[in-house]
């Protein structure tokens, strides 16, 4: 029945063989906290290491071992509490989730379960040029588990307690979501904000960043169906396909006479499926209860207000600033402050110029570069500063758009200052009208069928302003060429 399947004129709804279908999605979303130390003990969370290396006698669950709480990392889940504009809880309570398994030495996790240290909140997305808010359940702290590695030797498993330990940030979302793409658009959202506040560096390819997806479906205005957890999707593009796999999935199962059982899945995207785990747990499952070896954490509103303070303009601040200074729109201003690192690029290169001119620039030159390349913005072999300054030299028409192109590949492969570079190699344009006006009047002499061509479509001019433009080596001002030309042709 998968081919029955097909999306309809309303994306966030999908058609199966008995009419349309509603998919809704919550996402579970753990964010290892920056810290040069783990949760509850001073053992590093420095990524790789030789296994076992990173453990203290804490995260090794050695007798007598009494956790100490982390005020960093406190700090660190109240400013993510305060970027998504949540709620913030002075008092706190750490549990005891208890379950068993070999990378988990205690034989249970703490973490945070009726009492977390950060309550609703919201963050706002952008899919398809509309807005919407997706409302925030909670976000609570809890040492990650240790890592079972199972393909070393035929008959054993081992296990890696590096982990154990580190500080999560726990981020629960409410079931706003409706389609693939706007879970996507949450996580990335979500990703720049952590990476805005510096409270996780959310790199989802060294595991610091991942989602547990629950999806489910129904007619719409239905109740809620039964929802399926799909656990450590670890990519943005891979939460999107475990979305609307397991959304079919379930379509074609209801579809067929079948029931949804509520379980935990786990997403093959070698194969593009889900497949089933265990059953899912509830709550009750767990035993929580407060872990008696850790006191409810409170903490005072004027910490609170001075970790406030402390706060950097946040992504979407930004982004209604770049649209009001720099006369930016809302697409451009989206793509700049995606990154807080090609925010403050963006700042430099713009700050005294054009700032459309200068995203131009940016967005479409340098960035297109960078993704050709492969390369982050960090390596970006033109800086800034050497960006700002072929910006500029435009702007004073000291070289033309297509000069300044040439420049920008010297100053990408070579290095150097870009007024220099011009002065030396002879770049700057031609703006000495006398001089134009004489390559023109050559032009036409030779051409004199083209010029009353011209005359009779004005549209044909083009064809003069690229054989000056070739003549002068392009170094002839554009401007001053159009000027001349339309005088002459009568235009």
């Amino acid at each position: 029945m998968q081919d029955k399947v097909k999306a309809t004129t309303n994306t966030n709804l999908i058609e199966g063989a008995t009419g349309e279908w509603e998919i809704i999605v919550g996402l579970e979303v753990h964010a290892q906290v920056a810290s040069a130390s783990k949760l509850f003990s001073g053992a590093s969370t420095a990524f790789g290491g030789d296994p076992n290396s990173h453990v203290s006698l804490v995260d090794a669950a050695m007798p007598g071992m009494l956790p100490v709480i982390n005020s960093e990392c406190i700090a660190q889940a109240v400013r993510t509490g305060l970027g998504i504009k949540a709620e913030i809880n002075l008092k706190s309570v750490f549990d005891r989730k208890n379950y068993f398994y070999p990378d988990l030495p205690q034989g249970y996790q703490i973490s945070q379960y009726k009492q977390p240290i950060v309550g609703e909140g919201e963050v706002e997305i952008d899919v398809d040029g509309e807005a919407m808010k997706v409302g925030i359940e909670r976000l609570h702290l809890e040492q990650d588990a240790g890592k079972s590695i199972h393909d070393q030797h035929p008959e054993y498993s081992y296990v890696d307690l590096n982990r154990s330990g580190v500080a999560l940030m726990e981020i629960v979302s409410k079931p706003d979501m409706r389609s693939a793409k706007q879970a996507q658009a949450y996580v990335t959202k979500l990703r720049t904000i952590l990476r805005y506040l510096g409270t996780s560096d959310a790199d989802m390819e060294k595991g610091n960043l991942r989602a547990d997806v629950n999806v489910s479906v129904r007619k719409p205005g239905d109740e809620l169906g039964t929802r399926c957890e799909i656990k450590n999707v670890n990519s943005i593009r891979f939460i999107g396909q475990a979305i609307e796999v397991e959304a079919r999935r379930q379509i074609d199962i209801i579809e067929d006479g079948g029931t949804i059982d509520q379980e935990t899945r786990l997403f093959d995207s070698v194969k593009g499926e889900t497949r089933s785990m265990r059953s899912k747990e509830e709550a009750h499952d767990y035993r929580y209860f407060p872990d008696p070896d850790l006191l409810p954490l409170e903490i005072t509103q004027e910490y609170v207000d001075d970790l406030e303070r402390g706060l950097p303009e946040m992504p979407d601040e930004k982004k209604d600033r770049f649209m009001r200074d720099f006369g930016l729109s809302d697409y451009d201003a989206g793509v700049l402050i995606a990154e807080r690192e090609k925010a403050d690029y963006f700042e430099k290169v713009a700050e005294g110029r054009d700032g459309k001119f200068a995203a131009n620039w940016v967005i479409n030159e340098l960035f297109g570069r960078l993704n050709k390349e492969g390369l982050s913005i960090a390596a970006s072999p033109v800086s800034a500063a050497q960006l700002g300054s072929i910006v500029g030299l435009i702007a004073s028409e000291t070289i033309s758009g297509k000069i300044a192109k040439d420049l920008f590949e010297i100053v990408w492969s070579e290095g150097g200052d870009p007024a220099e570079i011009v002065e030396k190699r002879g770049m700057k344009q031609v703006t000495d009208t006398g001089a134009i006006e004489k390559t023109v009047d050559e032009i036409m002499a030779a051409n004199p069928d083209k010029v009353e061509q011209a005359k009779a479509k004005p549209n044909l001019m083009g064809w003069f302003v690229g054989q000056v433009m070739k003549a002068s080596g392009g170094k002839a001002n554009p401007k001053a060429v159009n000027e001349i030309l339309k005088k002459k042709l009568g235009i």
